[in-house]
């Protein structure tokens, strides 16, 4: 990365004089016991740091020169946590307040996807991912991007991979690889020429298998979209280094994968940790990958095994375990020391061997400045009508007292479950919004700038539920749409036209008055605040609505309506 002129004949000198005592070093954190990934063993004893890089194990503390030390009493050190795969979007947050959540749980690499908001930006992507790169190398942790490999133009993505610190192609579209868009094959020749990583999203399971050779004959990297046993095996198979993904998705379907992995004794090498998309609400209340690895742990997996596949086996895979990955001689001083190996804590966590986080709180920060990212919305529901929001039955049964509806489910992405046919009762010529002797919401589906006729979606919802008012939100890719979630069309339609002033938002209404709001000022699809503003923003829209009769469990609602897209997207429900 990078083409800074280095002069390296005075760094080996330099490192030759540190360890025979005539040259100090940086920093030497002793007193601990060293996780070694590649030999997956503890061992006692010390590290010494040099112009961010590890220099050296064990060193002759009789012969040493150093300017700090640093007493580890005893604490296990591991390497720097990394992220293989994580939608900057997804937790709205802006690169310096995701440090805010992020760093204090022991990450200091991510791998980071870019695509929703070069999207949103439309013909300003190029202009937008310069913004969002601006002093990145400034950031408290490692980050490497990739170009949009979907939901953009080619001339986007091909100006995005001449970048730093972008190393690759983002993920493909399912429904154009497989139908051989000119588009994809122009992204993939680009990246190949700049022998750059391709990542992969599809399960694998429901493509034929000529699709499937296709992706890794043309230098597709990994595979980060399983979701059953079947994928896994198919995956590993086929030579996909696998992410297990714990941002999306129910916990069961997560603790599936694991079970699979302990009980089919599946090698974890083939296997790396990320979240995908993740809540800074989540970061901050269970943690990043210390959490993952910790529930890694819990359902079987060896703790070395599982601390591996978030730091080794994820550096191997993008070909930086040289640099990254393991507490070794030559590789940045990324160091958590934490109080156990099977349930990280992590209490100290070291970037290039400086001291930024401690008891899972950021001790410094980068300043970057994203406000000129902001955007201005540009309204398109003025002709939006209530009666559009009105559920129309795909079916009425003979005796007229049954209606067939669309029913979505939040904790259902992924598979079969996130959309079904269901018979619920109707009187009056109306839906009644129960299932299964269950209360439910009404959802709408509503695209931003109409063609034409408008395309809107209307069923039941799964997953909040308000007794009177509105809550909605809006995802400008690939498509501008809004979700609504209420039970009646006129306040729906009055919520989402709340939302249509902004370039995006999530707000709640009762009475047709807005109780809650947060915008996305960044492209409409990330907040310019600091952690701390974009936690209790969150917490304000939860609130409202728990005011309204909701009980919210897990992710904080705008986190879940706005996962919602992505489901909509992959099952054909935004045109």
């Amino acid at each position: 990365m990078g083409n800074i002129e280095i002069n390296h004949y005075d760094k080996v000198r330099a490192i030759f004089d540190i360890l025979n005592g005539n040259r100090e070093a940086d920093l030497l954190i002793k007193n601990l016991n060293i996780l070694d990934v590649h030999g997956e063993t503890v061992y006692q004893g010390s590290i010494l740091v040099y112009d961010k890089r590890i220099v050296a194990l064990n060193p002759d503390e009789t012969i040493l020169k150093v300017k700090e030390v640093f007493d580890g009493k005893g604490l296990y050190a591991i390497p720097g946590l990394i992220d293989a795969h994580l939608h900057f979007e997804s937790q709205l947050a802006n690169p310096t307040a995701l440090a805010e959540a992020m760093v204090p749980c022991g990450t200091t690499t991510i791998y980071a996807e870019c695509l929703d908001l070069l999207s949103a930006a439309g013909n300003d992507g190029e202009h937008a991912a310069r913004e969002l790169f601006k002093d990145y190398d400034k950031l408290p942790y490692r980050l490497f991007a990739f170009a949009p490999g979907k939901k953009t133009s080619a001339a986007v993505t091909k100006a995005v991979l001449d970048m730093e610190p972008v190393i690759g192609l983002g993920e493909f579209e399912h429904f154009t690889y497989s139908a051989g868009s000119d588009d994809d094959f122009q992204k993939a020749a680009w990246v190949r020429e700049k022998k750059g990583f391709m990542n992969g999203h599809w399960g694998v399971t429901a493509l034929s298998d000529m699709i499937l050779n296709y992706l890794p004959a043309i230098g597709v990297s990994n595979n980060h979209d399983v979701w059953t046993v079947d994928d896994i095996e198919k995956s590993i198979r086929f030579g996909f280094p696998t992410h297990i993904k714990f941002g999306v998705g129910s916990s069961e379907v997560i603790k599936a994968l694991l079970r699979a992995i302990v009980d089919r004794k599946f090698p974890t090498d083939n296997f790396m940790l990320c979240t995908d998309n993740i809540s800074v609400a989540r970061l901050q209340t269970m943690g990043h990958m210390d959490w993952i690895i910790s529930l890694c742990a819990e359902m079987g997996i060896s703790p070395i095994k599982a601390i591996k596949m978030a730091t080794l086996n994820t550096a191997r895979s993008y070909h930086m375990d040289d640099e990254i990955g393991s507490l070794t001689p030559g590789r940045f001083a990324d160091i958590v020391l934490t109080d156990s190996l099977s349930k990280i804590n992590p209490l100290f966590v070291f970037k290039d061997g400086e001291l930024i986080a401690k008891d899972r709180k950021l001790l410094r920060n980068a300043d970057n400045d994203y406000s000129a990212m902001r955007t201005e919305g540009v309204p398109g529901l003025d002709t939006l009508v209530p009666e559009q929001l009105d559920i129309v039955p795909l079916e009425i049964s003979a005796d007229g007292t049954q209606a067939k509806v669309i029913l979505f489910d939040v904790y259902g992405r992924g598979h079969a479950k996130f959309h079904q046919e269901v018979w619920v009762p109707i009187r009056d010529g109306r839906i009644v919004p129960e299932h299964d002797g269950l209360k439910l919401s009404r959802l709408s589906v509503v695209q931003r700038y109409a063609d034409g006729q408008r395309h809107v979606v209307n069923g039941l919802f799964k997953g909040v539920y308000v007794e009177r008012g509105a809550v909605a939100t809006f995802w400008p890719a690939p498509t501008p749409y809004f979700v609504a979630v209420g039970q009646d069309s006129a306040e729906m339609c009055h919520c989402l036209k709340e939302v249509d002033r902004y370039s995006g938002a999530c707000i709640v209404t009762d009475g047709k008055v807005s109780q809650a709001v947060m915008p996305l000022e960044i492209y409409g699809v990330m907040a310019d605040m600091s952690v701390d503003e974009l936690t209790a923003s969150a917490a304000a829209i939860d609130a409202a609505l728990e005011d309204l009769g909701n009980r919210n469990e897990g992710e904080p609602v705008v986190n879940k309506l706005l996962s919602l897209f992505i489901s909509l997207h992959r099952f054909r429900f935004m045109e």
